[in-house]
């Protein structure tokens, strides 16, 4: 446990110290208190992932190996992204039953979603968005954090799993996404715990967050699934059933293809 907690204290001390210092030399630059412009907010989260995998990697924390691709796991990376496809639907559902936030966790909200708008619509919003956060994400938390969980209480796997999914749902900073990040946790957990690596976690968050990319530009970033699939109750549960129609079997797929690292 306090391994899990090391690591999970170095990934946010590394995004504050980063980040800190992105925001004095913005100031001094631009001489004011202003928020920072996309393209710098985009700079800042390049330059602060990649010093988390520097600090992660030279600190022995986490080893990069070829072994699982060795295996050509090319059926499971398949899977996850269809999983991970078929789950946009309900997971845009889950959210369109989150009441509206007030005081201070709606000014996080409309902060967070005013970033996200302003990075998805320039240049380089999708490597900070859809490239980097997978790859950095998964090592810290799946790779670090659920790795150290498991070895702490091995019998209690899932336990594990859904400590690691809170965490991953806090770091998130945004109360409206944190329970589609928790439900994702658990998932990209499961994947970990059956192939001990987290190249599949990381084609199944690549996917999503390109899906979630690719929505904001097609339909001019919904809020709701009915932006995406019109208004009614028919629409909406059509879309639902054909998304469950993807990602049931995409799971299944994967419970029989996936080895333990046991096995």
């Amino acid at each position: 446990m306090k391994r899990a907690l090391l690591y999970l204290f170095a990934f946010l001390a590394v995004e504050f110290i980063v980040q800190g210092l992105a925001g004095m030399v913005y100031t001094l630059v631009d001489g004011s208190s202003n928020s920072m412009p996309p393209l710098w907010t985009i700079g800042t989260m390049v330059a602060y992932s990649l010093a988390v995998i520097i600090v992660f990697l030279k600190a022995g924390w986490f080893t990069v190996s070829p072994d699982y691709l060795r295996s050509r796991p090319w059926a499971v990376l398949a899977w996850c992204v269809v999983a991970s496809l078929g789950a946009i639907v309900p997971s845009l559902l889950v959210q369109g039953f989150i009441p509206e936030w007030s005081g201070w966790a709606k000014e996080i909200v409309d902060q967070t979603n005013e970033q996200l708008e302003g990075m998805m619509s320039v240049p380089g919003g999708y490597m900070v968005i859809a490239l980097l956060p997978p790859v950095v994400e998964e090592m810290v938390f799946r790779g670090c954090v659920l790795r150290a969980l498991l070895q702490w209480k091995p019998r209690r796997r899932w336990l594990m799993i859904a400590l690691s999914a809170f965490l991953f749902a806090l770091i998130h900073m945004n109360p409206a996404q944190m329970p589609h990040a928790f439900l994702i946790g658990l998932l990209l957990g499961w994947l970990y715990m059956r192939t001990g690596s987290i190249v599949p976690g990381v084609a199944y968050h690549w996917a999503n967050n390109t899906a979630a990319y690719a929505l904001y530009h097609l339909y001019h970033n919904p809020q709701s699934l009915r932006d995406i699939v019109g208004p009614g109750t028919r629409p909406v549960l059509l879309a639902l059933l054909f998304s469950l129609c993807i990602l049931v079997p995409a799971l299944l797929q994967l419970n029989i293809r996936m080895q333990r690292p046991d096995k």
